[in-house]
């Protein structure tokens, strides 16, 4: 156990702050179908990868409910943070530090995006990264444990589409082969949105592969997992 992190004094917060926090939505258990079940679909753009000192420079995030994407549900925003500098990373989100300088307070940001997704279930690609990042800024704004589930689209299309033959495939590659059309990528609300349209495709493979909920779902990935390292 890390003694300082377990002595570390929690953050003092702002009066509204603190009651936002205190009302978030706990996640849900559900147990409904997947073609019922709301999801929100995030994409975050950051200012580098490492997930121990990096920030959350911008969030995207789209709601998918009844097997549809809520298009007048769409959640955007960037985070300001001081003394952001130019890195490589600003040549792919394209985010310059004057509209870094410009953005909404950190804390105030985290708190609309919980209250966005309530107790949904989080979808991203390569959905570890966001995960950590969101639980990493989460604790560290307010010692707050983010418990939601995240479910990484990465993992779902290749158990839904195992017949492909591409190698380490990427989000770009799925785009292509399912021939979305897409007009926009790399930033984080477009990133989201593409990630939003290839889940409407496997939800409607999964019902018909027999997957009917989240729990089915959890087993089947489970299972993928298990193939996976076997096959190793």
């Amino acid at each position: 156990m890390n003694l300082l992190r377990w002595f570390r004094k929690s953050p003092e917060l702002r009066k509204t702050d603190a009651l936002r926090l205190a009302a978030l939505v706990a996640p849900e258990v559900s147990t409904q179908p997947l073609s019922q079940q709301r999801f929100v679909v995030v994409d975050l753009e950051t200012s580098g990868l490492n997930t121990l000192k990096d920030k959350i420079l911008s969030i995207g995030a789209v709601t998918i409910a009844n097997s549809a994407i809520a298009l007048g549900q769409q959640f955007s925003c960037t985070l300001r943070r001081k003394n952001h500098a130019v890195s490589e990373s600003i040549l792919i989100h394209q985010i310059p530090p004057s509209e870094v300088a410009a953005g909404m307070r950190p804390e105030k940001a985290l708190l609309n995006f919980m209250e966005y997704v309530g107790g949904s279930p989080l979808l991203a690609y390569h959905a570890t990264f966001d995960q950590r990042m969101l639980v990493r800024e989460m604790n560290d704004a307010f010692a707050y444990h983010l418990k939601h589930p995240f479910y990484d689209v990465a993992e779902i299309v290749q158990l839904l589409y195992p017949e492909h033959t591409m190698r380490n495939p990427g989000l770009d590659d799925w785009v292509r082969f399912f021939g979305l059309q897409v007009l926009q990528r790399h930033n984080a609300s477009a990133d989201a949105m593409v990630t939003a349209e290839l889940m409407l495709i496997l939800l409607k493979r999964a019902e018909r592969q027999g997957i009917k909920t989240l729990q089915d779902l959890d087993m089947s990935l489970q299972n993928w997992r298990r193939r996976q390292q076997s096959a190793l």
